[in-house]
């Protein structure tokens, strides 16, 4: 985002709109907080399902958007990073599949299961499994597209 944005790598200033879509980010005031929390999540759920954390800091992330420009993006490499850190090893692609690229390619299901996550926190219910179904179907492909070239070999 440097170059991109005078707000690049700092918090949010004021509220944001998100184009077409009903979700109403929190205040801006509340974003350090609600961050903190989030890696709290993550590091005191650390032994639960990779695709659960990534899943969660995908949604969580998008859900407080806490930057001016970018969010989509940063929650899509975070939870890659999660996801990788979490089972120990960098995800192999081949052919431009990774899980953040497939999801540029059809933000449809994305933003369906964002909205899932949103519906369920309405209701005061952490509720991703939408995004981890979505996830999980995402790295099938990104393996496969590794494993297919191999077996060709």
């Amino acid at each position: 985002m440097d170059g991109l944005s005078a707000y690049a790598g700092l918090w949010r200033p004021a509220g944001v709109v998100i184009a077409d879509s009903p979700h109403v980010p929190v205040g801006a005031h509340l974003v350090p907080e609600l961050i903190e929390d989030m890696c709290d999540y993550v590091n005191l759920n650390w032994d639960r399902e990779a695709i659960h954390l990534a899943a969660y800091c995908m949604w969580r992330l998008g859900w407080i958007h806490p930057f001016t420009d970018g969010n989509g993006r940063t929650s899509r490499a975070l939870s890659y990073l999660v996801l990788s850190l979490r089972l120990g090893y960098l995800l192999p692609s081949a052919s431009g599949r990774t899980i953040p690229e497939q999801i540029v390619e059809n933000r449809t299901p994305y933003f369906q299961a964002l909205e899932a996550a949103d519906c369920a926190w309405r209701n005061n219910v952490l509720d991703v499994r939408a995004m981890e179904s979505l996830l999980e179907r995402m790295l099938a492909v990104q393996l496969r597209s590794v494993v297919g070239p191999a077996e060709d070999a």
